[in-house]
């Protein structure tokens, strides 16, 4: 299968085009954001990285079609969960064993298995701190460090704009913290942040890292039920069990060769 059937996307207009993998059908399918801008384009967040992003992004022309006044494309991971960062960089493990073959409609290539899944890693050329500053020119994202789902999670704020994009720090969904290395502390204080720019009028609409965009309103109300649920005994009893059967799953499996 070419990049140019394993993806598809959708404009929404002003240089921002929603991309998925239409065959990975999965809750963990994630959202795919190509951000134009007049200096610098970037990609935030980049699927499983099964078939070529850039190619399908290349062959559909969403940077132009003219090569000579292509903008350096920028790719930016919100986490290093396999669902995100498979195109980029990925730990074997996770890509492994949270996948299954019932989750993918159509194989990306002959005898692909979901076992065998491994991507080759590369090295970033930068590890994003609070408060950098991504300059697409018109645009500028900064770096918000809000941990909890992952203890690296970012969102990147579009102040300008008002648009946040989330990553697995929030979307309209069961939020996870149960993970190895999610923390429900900090997840706590990552909604209370979240809260924060709601309440401050900084943010009008969510580019989330699942699921479909989303509001100010519906933000508020996502964080403010996460942390009064998080806050309970029984949530933290199966925040904890789950974590417990996650890095068990984990240290039993050992991922075999690639596709």
């Amino acid at each position: 299968m070419s990049a140019a059937d394993w993806y598809a996307h959708k404009s929404l207009g002003d240089g921002l085009f929603w991309i998925q993998e239409r065959f990975y059908q999965s809750d963990n399918r994630a959202n795919i954001w190509l951000l134009r801008g007049t200096h610098q384009d970037v990609v935030i967040d980049t699927g499983l990285g099964l078939r070529s992003l850039p190619d399908y992004i290349d062959s559909k022309g969403l940077l132009g079609k003219d090569p000579q006044r292509k903008n350096p494309l920028l790719a930016i991971a919100t986490h290093a969960h396999f669902d995100h960062s498979g195109a980029c960089t990925s730990s074997n493990r996770w890509a492994s064993t949270a996948q299954s073959d019932r989750e993918i409609a159509e194989a990306p290539c002959p005898g692909w298995r979901a076992r065998n899944y491994k991507v080759k890693a590369v090295q970033p050329t930068h590890i994003l701190q609070e408060g950098d500053v991504i300059n697409l020119g018109d645009r500028q994202l900064t770096v918000l460090h809000m941990p909890g789902h992952s203890r690296g999670s970012i969102c990147l704020h579009d102040r300008d704009n008002k648009l946040l994009f989330s990553g697995d720090v929030v979307y309209d969904g069961a939020m996870i913290d149960w993970l190895p290395y999610s923390h429900v502390s900090d997840y706590i204080s990552s909604c209370e942040r979240l809260v924060g720019l709601v309440d401050s009028e900084q943010v009008d609409q969510v580019l989330p890292g699942h699921y479909n965009a989303f509001g100010a309103k519906r933000l508020h109300r996502i964080a403010t039920g996460y942390i009064s649920r998080a806050e309970t005994c029984p949530a933290k009893f199966s925040t904890f069990a789950w974590r417990t059967l996650a890095g068990v799953a984990l240290r039993a499996f050992n991922p075999r060769s690639a596709c």
